[in-house]
């Protein structure tokens, strides 16, 4: 074989090898509902200590087996201090839409901040986003009111937000929901209604954002966090079973949207 046909060879296979193991970084904002499925069965102070989680488990041993180079993180978003601790749809709105730029808002960064930074960004709200309260049928994009005429304008800003970054992708989750106990009926029909317009009008496929299916996790079909799957009857935080569970269909998720699965 003539060197310049050997030569070529290898600088083939290196350059898909070098594709293959392109980084691509991964930063999942929540509170405590997604750290939760963040751990999955690892107990907290593991995960505080060396930083371990059933999550970054799962995508260590796909890079290993791969030949991949995913890393992943996580972040409470917003923190307590100084924005304040809640993560609703006007909360992403104002932070990353009403407030957009290349500065910090009260602590937290903007996507234009996030986008240089990692390449995909994944966000979720905690269950009180299901107490939603009755329409006034006066809308307010700039209200922090748990109302769907709200949440649709602040989830539709956030959606072109998120367009304006095409090589970046975002995965979005379904809404978290209370347990039984702690939500009236008419507020769980209206999370429903919430959810299936997220699902079915708001998402639109092949664009850069994608939606993880938490609601229906959790709900298997009906309008609550089953009992089985919550802290208690009266604590709408998973349980460590169902996280252990939820953990690695996460994981797969994120890596099938890298992947253009799902585009």
């Amino acid at each position: 074989m003539k060197p310049f046909s050997v030569f070529l060879i290898i600088f083939l296979l290196i350059g898909c090898e070098s594709k293959q193991n392109e980084m691509k970084k991964i930063i999942f904002l929540h509170h405590s509902t997604g750290q939760n499925i963040w751990l999955g069965n690892t107990h907290p102070y593991v995960n505080r200590f060396i930083k371990k989680s059933d999550v970054k488990t799962f995508f260590n041993r796909h890079n290993r087996k791969n030949n991949t180079d995913y890393v992943i993180t996580d972040r409470f978003f917003p923190k307590a201090e100084p924005y304040g601790w809640k993560n609703y749809p006007y909360d992403y709105y104002n932070i990353w839409v009403k407030n957009a730029g290349n500065s910090l808002y009260k602590g937290e960064q903007t996507l234009e901040i996030l986008t240089k930074e990692f390449d995909i960004i994944i966000f979720k709200h905690c269950f009180p986003v299901s107490n939603i309260q009755d329409d006034t049928g006066m809308p307010d994009i700039n209200s922090e009111e748990k109302r769907l005429e709200n949440y649709k304008l602040q989830y539709n800003a956030l959606k072109v937000k998120m367009h304006e970054f095409p090589d970046n992708k975002f995965i979005v989750w379904t809404p978290a929901v209370n347990v039984k106990n702690l939500l009236s009926q008419v507020e769980a029909e209206r999370t429903r209604e919430f959810y299936e317009w997220v699902k079915n009008v708001w998402d639109e496929k092949g664009d850069n954002i994608f939606i993880f299916d938490f609601y229906h996790y959790e709900t298997e079909g009906e309008l609550y966090l089953q009992d089985k799957y919550a802290y208690s009857p009266d604590n709408s935080h998973p349980n460590k079973q169902f996280s252990a569970r939820i953990a690695p269909l996460f994981a797969q998720f994120i890596i099938d949207v890298e992947k253009g699965v799902y585009e």
